[in-house]
């Protein structure tokens, strides 16, 4: 699928979860990883260099453009050329899914800070670095919920839309500079944080296993294959498109 020995791969909202997941799977592939979150991920960090990887991990809001910078920076410092961006920071919202009659202003422009304007922030700190290489890839974490227009989470479902319009626009412009930009989209996935929350989720869960083709609830183990698809070699020539992977419930 393509080395990623050569590679250092900064990942955003990976402390635990599906990023947690994300990060694991890169550095067992052979990748320098950088982790951020507003969690400490230095449990994280522990865990994969223990195992022979290698990693660093910072605190950083992804809506705090200096913090980003610096995370950035010391990044490339420590571990060396960036490569890969994959920008996976969300928040979901308050409480359980509600009508949009009832979403605050403020929780919505929290939602949308996080959701749109971090992967922004992100995307800005690194491109000019990958310019001066003319190589990088931008991986953006969109959901299936944008395609299928759940209710309850409105702020949610439009912010992973805006992730998608960005892929393709940033696709657009930087193509120029050797950098691909790529999007996936993943279904309801039992990550840690999901299991904590099936009482509400129940029935969302059910009916998204009866919609996919595959009869089955999706695990975070069913994204690795993506998430190291578009961070390798492998995609060179692939730039601008949005992966769903939900087990056949979205077609299109």
């Amino acid at each position: 699928m393509g080395r990623l020995d050569d590679r250092t791969v900064l990942i955003t909202g990976a402390a635990q979860g599906l990023g947690g997941t994300y990060a694991r799977a890169l550095a067992n592939e052979g990748a320098r990883v950088s982790i951020c979150d507003v969690r400490d991920p230095a449990p994280l960090v522990a865990e994969i260099n223990a195992a022979g990887g290698r990693a660093i991990g910072s605190v950083v809001d992804v809506t705090q453009p200096e913090a980003v910078a610096q995370w950035v920076a010391r990044s490339q410092a420590e571990l060396g050329p960036i490569t890969v961006l994959i920008n996976n920071a969300a928040w979901a919202g308050e409480g359980t899914p509600k009508s949009f009659l009832e979403i605050s202003s403020a929780e919505w422009e929290r939602v949308m800070a996080i959701n749109a304007r971090g992967f922004f922030e992100c995307a800005k700190a690194v491109v000019p670095l990958m310019r001066q290489r003319s190589y990088g890839k931008i991986v953006n974490i969109s959901s299936g919920t944008f395609f299928s227009g759940i209710p309850g989470r409105l702020h949610y479902v439009a912010s992973k839309g805006a992730v998608v319009g960005f892929t393709r626009a940033l696709a657009r412009e930087v193509g120029q500079d050797g950098i691909s930009v790529n999007c996936i989209a993943p279904g309801l996935t039992l990550s840690d944080n999901i299991r904590g929350k099936l009482g509400v989720l129940q029935a969302a869960r059910e009916m998204e296993i009866q919609a996919r083709a595959f009869k089955r609830d999706e695990m975070p183990e069913d994204l690795v294959g993506a998430v190291i698809y578009f961070s390798s070699s492998a995609s060179d020539f692939v730039t601008g498109q949005v992966l769903v992977v939900d087990g056949g419930m979205v077609m299109y």
